[in-house]
């Protein structure tokens, strides 16, 4: 058993300390990275009670809840900055992956304690995998909220629909890595190959942004 509150705030006192000595969007990225640790904390309380609930085990719950929780808490802090701020788009990217970085990291180390790191490949892979899986949702959500804000189809359901769409990669990818084999190994790549898919995308909207 590991106290998951504890270890949050062992991290999280270095990075309050130094927002007083960082100005403008560094601090932003912080605040944003520091929320994005606490949400990990959240879904995980959550997630944990909705499976108990559903007397489901522990592998259906995260095929199965984990993804629409997580993904939704996510956009939730999106939608927070979205509105709160009013962020320049460029801004908004920069957040979501700030977010999904502090998702990762924190889920990543309470990970970490629980079951060892005594295999350092493993440990990698599960960085490379889980950690820029959670980066991938949320920037591909953020740079569909900015396509549907730039076609003046910003709505309810354009925003539910990115958010099927980050929930069924997080939940496909969840089902692949819970089988040993050549699926687990797919699973593994699954982000790697989408963020190289994505990322032409990204580079051709921040210079869009930037013009």
């Amino acid at each position: 058993m590991i106290y998951a509150e504890n270890i949050l705030l062992c991290i999280v006192v270095p990075f309050i300390i130094s927002m007083f000595f960082v100005r403008g969007e560094v601090r932003r990225y912080l605040v944003a990275f520091l929320l994005g640790m606490g949400a990990s904390l959240i879904s995980a309380y959550i997630s944990g009670f909705v499976g108990l609930v559903s007397v489901m085990s522990e592998n259906d719950t995260s095929i199965f809840i984990s993804p629409m929780v997580e993904e939704t808490i996510k956009l939730i802090l999106l939608l927070f900055f979205l509105i709160l701020i009013v962020p320049k788009d460029k801004t908004l990217v920069m957040i979501a992956v700030a977010i999904g970085a502090g998702f990762s990291t924190f889920e990543n180390c309470c990970y970490i304690l629980t079951f060892g790191a005594e295999s350092l490949t493993y440990v990698m892979i599960r960085g490379l995998a889980v950690g820029v899986m959670h980066v991938v949702s949320i920037l591909s959500l953020a740079l569909w909220l900015i396509f549907i804000k730039r076609l003046k189809a910003y709505s309810f359901s354009g925003v539910v629909g990115g958010l099927s769409l980050a929930m069924i990669f997080h939940s496909l990818y969840n089902l692949l890595v819970s089988e040993p084999g050549l699926t687990r190994v797919i699973g593994y790549l699954l982000p790697l190959l989408t963020a190289l898919c994505i990322y032409p995308v990204f580079r051709r909207t921040v210079r869009s942004l930037e013009e």
